[in-house]
């Protein structure tokens, strides 16, 4: 069950948008749906042969989907599993008599199971490259001390400090981790690099403990551990201890967090550290859909600061976050502001402008790429020079402006555009199946809905001119590109009962008599009809619900 659970084969039948019912719908509901159906493809009502075998084909569908439904178990399995939870036989992955909290618990089992299985296959590699650029003969040059040197009149940019990370991890056991880590470090020409290996181990569901062996040409051996317990349901704690071994000796070195949750988006920290660099840190950080703030006071040597940072979150698909901090402390005073935002599914660009004395003015750009990092930090000048700040907040937006018009964008239209040929050609098949299901239902349903025209025109009731289902195109910018729709006219009026439409919230692919004409792609259903002698048009979503007829669908005469 749980290898044919994970194959990527699309399911074509939607049982709920068959039936044309909520995922909600109760068995009376299921109940009327299911007859109305019987009734247009029963094959004693059609007499043509090749009708006869359509209609016991759908017939057949119906009464499945129908038995699915009403039956609160296999109903609960198709839920959470689809129609292939249904097709394995034996139920060798539940029992028929479970309940459907039952089945849905030990679904949740199996999901843990499988998880734990790819964690045993999976390394998790996460690495950090980060370059240091030193561009302050940009802005802080006097140009007559370069007039007699060859080369002068151009400013120079270096390289001075690059550093690169690398870790994997090993699960040994469900409980059990290696994680092996390494780095390699280089400024001004003097560099080095240091290897350790982590052995973590979860004790139980409150806690874990870590081991840490360390060697390195720069620091010597080390040899470290690390608890985290969950005090209570708003409380935890970690503590670390170290030990260096250098030429100059042991340097010991221990740091403790406790943290508490202050409320459902704010968690309270307390940190104490000793050795080389003691201090007290206490900080406030609250989290929140749109926000994310953080305070922190540290005293300590030889650094003490007060920091306040305020980052705000855009609810757009891109994830567009801008962010602002102030530091001060016996060190100086830096201001940051920048921004970031997701440029592709799995890379996330952003830019920070750092300023500060006597620091200067900085640059430092971040690419995240899956779970590696790049970092580029930017040394413009020493001092604080207008010009400066100036170019390091312009320039990367022009920056990225002109490669997300140039690059970014029609890279993801042609990555999105290779997608969707990939996924019909996958689908080919299943698609002209439902296409044939379809142009099948819509011969059948002819006298039908002949029948139901008459009764609606006599009431002056629902009348079904037009309706176009699949892609439109209404933006003046895509014009290159063409709609996809199929006619649905004639099974909407035959889903007209009482002179009302009800359409649920499903993807209407799956109503008797639609298909999908443009797999993967935005589709809407637009509908023209006439409501006691009155012009009315919708364009609803896919996933919409609609109701037919509204006052506010009506067309006025005067446009």
């Amino acid at each position: 069950m749980a290898a044919a659970l994970e194959e990527d084969e699309v399911d074509n039948d939607d049982y709920y948008s068959l039936l044309n019912v909520r995922r909600e719908a109760t068995q009376d509901e299921l109940k009327a749906s299911y007859r109305r159906l019987c009734m247009l493809y029963h094959p004693d009502k059609h007499r043509d042969p090749e009708l006869k075998q359509q209609a016991e084909q759908l017939f057949n569908l119906v009464h499945q989907a129908y038995e699915v439904l009403s039956d609160p178990q296999s109903r609960a399995i198709y839920d959470i599993y689809g129609k292939r939870g249904l097709e394995v036989e034996g139920w060798e992955v539940v029992e028929r008599r479970r309940t459907p909290a039952e089945i849905r618990e030990e679904y949740e089992r199996l999901q843990r199971e499988r998880d734990e299985r790819r964690l045993q296959q999976r390394t998790n590699p996460k690495g950090v490259i980060s370059v240091g650029v030193d561009a302050t003969d940009l802005f802080d040059r006097y140009e007559e001390d370069y007039e007699d040197v060859p080369g002068g009149g151009f400013p120079r940019i270096e390289i001075n400090k690059m550093h690169i990370s690398q870790s994997i991890e090993a699960p040994l056991t469900s409980s059990n981790t290696a994680i092996l880590s390494g780095s390699l470090s280089t400024q001004n020409g003097n560099g080095g690099g240091n290897i350790s290996l982590v052995l973590r181990r979860v004790t139980s569901a409150r806690g874990w403990g870590e081991v840490e062996f360390g060697a390195g040409d720069t620091h010597g051996p080390l040899f470290g551990l690390k608890i985290f317990r969950n005090l209570t349901q708003r409380c935890f704690m970690t503590a670390q201890c170290g030990m260096q071994f250098s030429s100059r000796g042991v340097r010991p070195a221990m740091n403790t967090v406790l943290a508490r949750h202050l409320d459902k988006n704010t968690m309270g920290y307390l940190q104490w550290r000793w050795g080389t660099q003691s201090s007290m840190n206490t900080s406030i950080v609250r989290d929140t859909k749109s926000s994310h703030f953080t305070f922190a006071l540290q005293l300590g040597i030889p650094h003490s600061f007060v920091m306040m940072s305020y980052q705000y979150k855009f609810q757009d698909e891109d994830q567009t976050k801008i962010k602002g901090s102030v530091k001060s402390g016996f060190f100086g005073t830096v201001v940051e502001y920048g921004a970031e935002r997701k440029i592709s599914r799995h890379s996330v660009l952003g830019a920070t402008v750092s300023i500060g004395v006597p620091q200067g003015v900085s640059l430092k750009i971040k690419l995240n790429r899956a779970s590696q990092t790049y970092f580029f930090p930017i040394h413009l000048t020493d001092q604080i020079l207008p010009s400066a700040i100036f170019y390091a907040t312009a320039g990367p937006l022009v920056f990225y402006l002109a490669i997300q018009r140039l690059v970014i964008k029609p890279y993801l239209r042609a990555q999105k555009e290779q997608d969707l040929e990939k996924q019909q050609e996958t689908l080919s098949s299943g698609i002209a199946r439902k296409k044939q299901e379809a142009e099948a239902a819509v011969l059948l349903m002819q006298e039908s809905v002949r029948r139901i025209i008459e009764a609606e025109e006599s009431r002056m009731g629902l009348i079904i001119l037009n309706a176009w289902y699949g892609k439109f195109v209404t933006d003046n910018s895509r014009k290159h590109e063409r709609a996809k729709v199929i006619d649905v006219t004639v099974p909407l009026q035959c889903l007209v009962k009482d002179s009302k439409l009800i359409l649920t919230e499903a993807t209407k692919s799956g109503l008797p008599g639609f298909y999908d004409p443009c797999v993967g792609e935005e589709k809407s259903l637009k509908v023209l009809y006439q409501f006691r002698g009155v012009m009315h048009q919708v364009l609803s979503g896919d996933m919409e619900a609609l109701r037919i007829p509204k006052q506010s669908h009506r067309i006025d005469a005067d446009t």
